[in-house]
């Protein structure tokens, strides 16, 4: 099996309609299909922040959902937007405002199937996801090598938010514990959720969030290739959002 891992796109659909076509996909109505038969699979926080999360929704759900062309797995901007459309009371924040504006100015109908596509969506989808055929394991911010194949409240908030640590940065980010650096399994483990400049490869990990919605690049990692592929972002630069590891 041949696979494309795509970074987190936070409602940048120009960039992810660029990078399926640099990954050599082509668009047939609403979707993107591989002459090969490649699988994409997306590593969650699709909406947020970016300019066309609506857009963004159907691709995915379209995909995903309708043609089954391609996988998902949900990210903490997932997570939050789905309790947003369940009726929980959800800070309008750190990019959700974005969505949900987006999501109002909709008629009635428009809404009603946008908020049943994402919910279903994100209700069929795994936690993290195991594909045998490539070697690898796609996980929104990554997961431990003791915590494959387990599924609790601890793996569920380390796959959603990282190995956070409960201190934080003076901007108010989250310091975050370089797990990659003590992960020594044989299979892949592809993640995104922590901005880099780089894609960052430390011992079979890769971090593929490229920060496109932060105006640095959005990044697909092909398997069995173990190459990444990038394309630039059109968003206005944010350098201070970016991590940087030793």
């Amino acid at each position: 099996m041949k696979i494309d891992v795509i970074g987190d796109v936070h409602g940048c659909l120009n960039e992810l309609h660029t990078l399926f076509n640099k990954l050599g996909y082509e668009k047939q109505d609403d979707s993107f299909i591989h002459p090969d038969g490649r699988l994409p699979v997306f590593v969650g926080d699709i909406t947020d922040r970016g300019p066309h999360s609506m857009d963004v929704i159907r691709l995915v759900c379209g995909m995903v959902l309708d043609q089954n062309r391609a996988r998902y797995v949900p990210g903490n901007h997932c997570n939050k937007l789905y309790r947003y459309f369940s009726g929980n009371n959800v800070m309008l924040k750190h990019g959700l405002e974005t969505t949900v504006a987006e999501f109002q100015v909709l008629n009635a109908k428009a809404q009603s199937s946008i908020k049943k596509q994402f919910m279903t969506l994100y209700e069929n989808a795994p936690l993290y996801l195991e594909i045998p055929e490539a070697n690898a394991i796609v996980a929104h911010a990554g997961i431990k090598e003791s915590y494959i194949g387990r599924y609790g409240k601890k793996v569920k908030t380390f796959v959603l938010y990282g190995d956070i640590s409960g201190e934080y940065y003076p901007d108010g980010r989250p310091i975050r514990r370089d797990w990659a650096r003590h992960y020594h399994g044989d299979r892949w483990i592809v993640y995104g959720h922590t901005p880099v400049m780089e894609p960052r490869l430390v011992n079979k990990t890769v971090n593929i969030d490229t920060g496109c919605v932060f105006g640095n690049a959005l990044t697909a990692f092909r398997l069995p290739e173990e190459e990444t592929v990038t394309v630039p972002s059109s968003q206005p630069f944010i350098a201070e959002k970016f991590t940087h590891f030793d």
